[in-house]
């Protein structure tokens, strides 16, 4: 189990990964890998390159961990790889697809997977090594506005039932609008909503009017760092992001505040608890663009 609080349980098998953006920097894996391997846990004790990764955290893939999920006959929601990424380099397409075969089997079950390189499985995805079961949400991890990229890495990926964000740690403010509705009105009037006049000065009443474009993402998950380094997150950004999703549609996850332990601030964003999660599994995926 986890205290995770958007997710049941985590299912880990893959361990390991490496540091590639200031998202990464205060790395929690990182840091109960350490610990992990000086308790003498079997799956963290090779050690990963000194300066982007760290003892107990170098990339190991886990065979005897792939039947885990087929044991839990409760459903459950599963953060998949909470202590690695299974899209790195070194995990081999082979044992990606060993995964992605246990979430097809196991359908009672939805399965959260997070990534820092979409860009790996959007190629994966394009070049058929890979099909993504329909019980599985696929998201990234965006800390600032320089990582957004990410983002259009996810909603170019084929073959994807949900897509979604982890904001966390948030470093900085995101506009996520132009990633939200990458389809605007046929006539170029900039419209993402029929009429939309109040948003973009627009009331063209040309095929706006029975136009009716979905968000491109369909959860927002936002956090701040926790920790002794904990960095400052801003309520502007929060405040913001939420926005951005209510006026889309998109729902909208709260996770925390931060600062020195996960809940020293607790996670009221102006009063209200935002707990939303996707409205639909989508049991038919969306074609990526």
């Amino acid at each position: 189990m986890t205290t995770i609080e958007w997710t049941d349980v985590t299912w880990n098998p893959v361990t390991g990964c490496d540091r590639i953006s200031p998202g990464c920097d205060n790395c929690y894996a990182l840091a109960m890998a350490k610990r992990l391997k000086a308790m003498g846990s079997a799956k963290y004790q090779r050690d990963g390159h000194p300066t982007t990764s760290g003892p107990g955290f170098g990339v190991t893939e886990h065979p005897d961990a792939l039947d885990i999920p087929r044991r839990w006959r409760t459903p459950r929601m599963v953060f998949v790889n909470s202590m690695s990424d299974l899209f790195h380099a070194r995990v081999s397409v082979d044992f990606v697809q060993s995964v992605l075969e246990v979430i097809a089997e196991t359908p009672q079950h939805t399965y959260q997977l997070l990534t820092k390189r979409p860009d790996r499985a959007r190629l994966l995805a394009e070049r058929g090594r890979i099909t993504f079961p329909p019980n599985l949400w696929l998201g990234t991890s965006v800390e600032n506005g320089a990582v957004t990229g990410r983002i259009t890495e996810l909603t170019s990926t084929p073959g994807v039932a949900v897509r979604f964000l982890s904001l966390e740690p948030l470093l900085g403010p995101v506009d996520l609008d132009r990633f939200l509705f990458t389809r605007r009105c046929a006539d170029g009037c900039s419209c993402r909503h029929p009429d939309d006049g109040d948003r973009n000065e627009c009331a063209c009443g040309g095929e706006c009017a029975e136009w009716r474009p979905a968000p491109e993402i369909d959860w927002v998950i936002v956090g701040g760092e926790s920790g002794p380094n904990a960095r400052p997150i801003h309520p502007d950004w929060v405040r913001d992001l939420r926005d951005q999703c209510v006026d889309a549609g998109t729902a909208f996850f709260f996770k925390q505040w931060g600062g020195r332990t996960p809940k020293s601030a607790g996670r009221e964003l102006d009063g209200q608890i935002w707990s939303q999660y996707p409205r639909s599994t989508a049991t038919s995926p969306r074609p990526g663009k």
